[in-house]
């Protein structure tokens, strides 16, 4: 699944970048950088214990938003976490699992890492570190990675490097070709539908939603996302990946047959 989502990410890119030249060159798409309405705030904490099915356990709102500790809702759906993917390390060592999720499937704001090299992994942090590594837009999300990255010890990056490279990627992102779409907002720096029941095209834009906004709020684990891409994006991001499609050279080439690199 994760080569799939990798060949229609191409596939689109390319078509953006194509439709989109001369036109805010120099600014990213907003459909791929949602970023936070100003003054965004979220919902006040009532004190109410909020429910998944499946799950005996209970989190309030604020409990939901603590960057220091995971709201583990299925501890038994993966290995126990080590300290610093669970808990972090105060002040500036964020919990890793309270944004890439303790199956470490990620969310649209950050990024999937279960079963990445460990190596691979522990690269990255450094490349943050040095500040070697950046994004087209820094949003706040990303400010929190980087900040981690540079407060983490080596021993923590090896034991959070170790826990994530262990866990079994699995099918998170449902892929879905479509002309039109839910018109949608940002909430909590990802796309959300709007509410209104309105659609429009898609253009050449990749839409990521959740399947199940309040469950994504409570940071449900077992919820995933669906991607609506153009008709025709899963073919072209094939024939991209596996053979270059004429315009440039085959992925595989570079990063294996496996795309493990």
């Amino acid at each position: 699944m994760r080569h799939l989502i990798a060949a229609v990410l191409l596939a689109v890119a390319f078509a953006t970048v194509k439709s989109s030249a001369g036109v805010n060159a120099d600014e990213p798409p907003a459909w791929a950088y949602p970023v936070n309405p100003p003054g965004a705030q979220p919902p006040r904490d009532d004190g109410s214990p909020r429910h998944l099915p499946g799950s005996p356990a209970a989190f309030t709102k604020t409990e939901l938003s603590n960057l220091f500790g995971v709201p583990d809702w299925y501890p038994d759906d993966h290995p126990p976490m080590p300290e610093v993917v669970a808990h972090g390390q105060r002040p500036d060592v964020l919990a890793c699992g309270f944004c890439h999720l303790p199956n470490g499937l990620g969310r649209p704001e950050n990024a999937g890492i279960a079963g990445l090299p460990a190596e691979y992994i522990a690269r990255q942090l450094a490349a943050f570190r040095t500040d070697a590594r950046h994004s087209a837009l820094m949003r706040f999300p990303l400010a929190l990675m980087v900040q981690t990255a540079k407060a983490a010890d080596e021993p923590e990056v090896e034991r959070a490097a170790a826990y994530f490279a262990a866990l079994k990627p699995r099918s998170w992102i449902k892929v879905v070709e479509t002309e039109t779409v839910p018109r949608t907002r940002v909430l909590g720096w990802m796309l959300v539908p709007d509410g209104t029941g309105v659609s429009e095209p898609i253009g050449s834009r990749i839409i990521e939603i959740p399947e199940d906004v309040a469950r994504t709020e409570l940071r449900d684990s077992r919820s995933g996302f669906i991607a609506y891409v153009p008709p025709g994006s899963v073919a072209k991001g094939d024939a991209l990946a596996t053979t270059g499609d004429g315009r440039t050279t085959a992925c595989g080439v570079c990063h294996g047959s496996d795309l493990r690199g």
